[in-house]
């Protein structure tokens, strides 16, 4: 899968979304979609690192321990940024909810182009 198609695919979709919910009478809708996609888009690239540190031979010794450290921290912080925004308010969690599964559309829609291609 190519990140560059995925990136520019889900900010499309992502902006097509945020604008139309602009016109429902929410004023944190458009913002909770970008930040749902944002965060959906920062957590795979955190898993691509992951796995093309695994997949280079020369990295792969001392990238497991690596891996298993920054997983974790990729999910504490993720967590930690939505519970925040949810605490003040700042966001819609369906909005949110909404960005991340745009995100999770598009992933699944270009593994599925990429599989078809082996």
């Amino acid at each position: 899968m190519e990140m560059i198609r995925i990136n520019r695919q889900s900010i499309i979709v992502l902006l097509i979304a945020a604008a139309f919910s602009a016109f429902m009478d929410w004023k944190k809708l458009p913002l909770s979609i970008l930040i749902g996609g944002a965060l959906a888009l920062a957590n795979l690239k955190g898993i691509h690192w992951g796995v093309s540190a695994l997949i280079n031979p020369e990295e792969a010794s001392e990238a497991k321990g690596k891996l298993v450290f920054f997983s974790m921290f990729r999910l504490l912080i993720v967590f930690v940024i939505l519970a925040v925004m949810l605490y003040f308010k700042l966001v819609n969690i369906f909005a949110v909810l909404v960005g991340l599964t745009i995100v999770f559309v598009i992933i699944m829609k270009e593994g599925l182009i990429a599989s078809k291609k082996l």
